[in-house]
């Protein structure tokens, strides 16, 4: 019989299931503030990992990935320990905001301290409580607000073991992105917990190819690390694209912008993604792409400065028939059997 796992002074049985309320604080009208927490232990051992969404209030998206990963069937069985947490920045959350009250980015406040900031005090509760404790770690984003990312999962590649967890999370690309100060990743780095970002979609919004995309992938790296054996989950057989670096395209002039390109599309250095006009039509800048490779990202806002971020444009070395391959993983998931009609809803 293993140990029962023990977080928040509360001990959850093997072969059990149990929400935790991490208190966080309070809310200014002194109503408690918790870090929701649902704990899987299986009866076998295995892995600890933690999935976490809404670091950033806003983007939704995540919470809606890890409901649906705790109704499939497809964990049952699991080894070792599952730690789930769909609301990091409860204030941001019910709030609508990426922010905290303060203004802080939760996501550059790690690894915060007691008696910090707000964002510090939640950043040292999250590290303490949940990282710590974890082998592997997922973390579920979207693009900021009134901007969309096409799916897919960022890695550090100055770890070579998370690669192939990368891969066999079956996004439509695989981005190698640098470490930053004050962020999750990088404090998960230094206490040795190897950890996936997951970005898809857009704040405030829904859609169901991003969500499922992010179930499946999360249940691919579960069962490549060792923490399922079903054979209901099936790694799409188109392989993701991957990219080593990426380059916003920015505006050459305030005005209108229309986009003529969106994320998915591959282009080519010089190709026009869109125009810039002035609000009487008497002028109209175009908007080129400065390097060969895949649009992941993208605003939707219509009006811009000089230099706002328009296209997000990752980097592609040799021909890797992106448009096909993402086409694949489109199919793959619409026929995937763990979205059936009587499995997740």
């Amino acid at each position: 019989m293993r140990e029962p796992f023990e977080i928040g002074g509360r001990a959850v049985a093997p072969g059990s299931r149990l929400t935790i309320d991490l208190p966080v604080g309070s809310f200014l009208n002194h109503m408690p503030s918790t870090l929701p927490v649902r704990v899987i232990h299986g009866h076998r051992p295995g892995p600890v990992m933690f999935v976490s969404a809404a670091i950033h209030g806003d983007e939704i998206i995540g919470v809606e990935i890890i409901r649906r990963l705790l109704s499939s069937g497809a964990i049952t069985g699991l080894r070792g320990t599952l730690i789930c947490v769909p609301v990091v920045n409860t204030f941001g959350f019910i709030h609508q905001s990426r922010y905290l009250p303060d203004r802080r980015d939760l996501n550059r406040s790690f690894p915060g301290m007691v008696g910090g900031s707000l964002a510090g005090q939640l950043a040292h509760l999250f590290l303490t409580e949940i990282v710590s404790r974890a082998d592997f770690g997922i973390d579920l984003h979207s693009a900021a607000l009134h901007r969309v990312n096409l799916p897919q999962v960022r890695y550090d590649a100055g770890n070579g073991s998370i690669h192939e967890s990368a891969l066999a999370f079956g996004a439509p690309l695989v981005l190698s992105a640098p470490l930053r100060p004050g962020s999750l990743r990088m404090a998960a780095r230094e206490h040795g917990v190897e950890m996936l970002l997951y970005e898809a979609g857009e704040a405030l919004r829904l859609d169901e190819f991003s969500v499922r995309i992010g179930v499946r992938g999360i249940l691919n790296v579960m069962k490549q690390i060792g923490m399922l054996t079903s054979k209901r989950i099936r790694p799409s057989r188109a392989q993701s694209v991957i990219s080593n670096s990426s380059k916003w395209v920015r505006a050459p002039s305030g005005g209108i912008f229309r986009a003529v390109r969106t994320i998915g599309d591959s282009v080519k250095s010089g190709d026009v993604l869109g125009y810039v006009s002035n609000p009487w039509g008497e002028s109209e800048e175009q908007v080129e792409a400065t390097l060969a490779g895949l649009i992941i990202g993208r605003s939707n806002l219509p009006i811009v400065n000089p230099g706002d971020a328009l296209f997000h444009v990752a980097r592609l070395h040799g021909p890797q028939s992106v448009e096909k391959r993402i086409s694949s993983i489109e199919d793959a998931i619409d026929d995937d059997p763990l979205f059936d009609e009587d499995e997740i809803i």
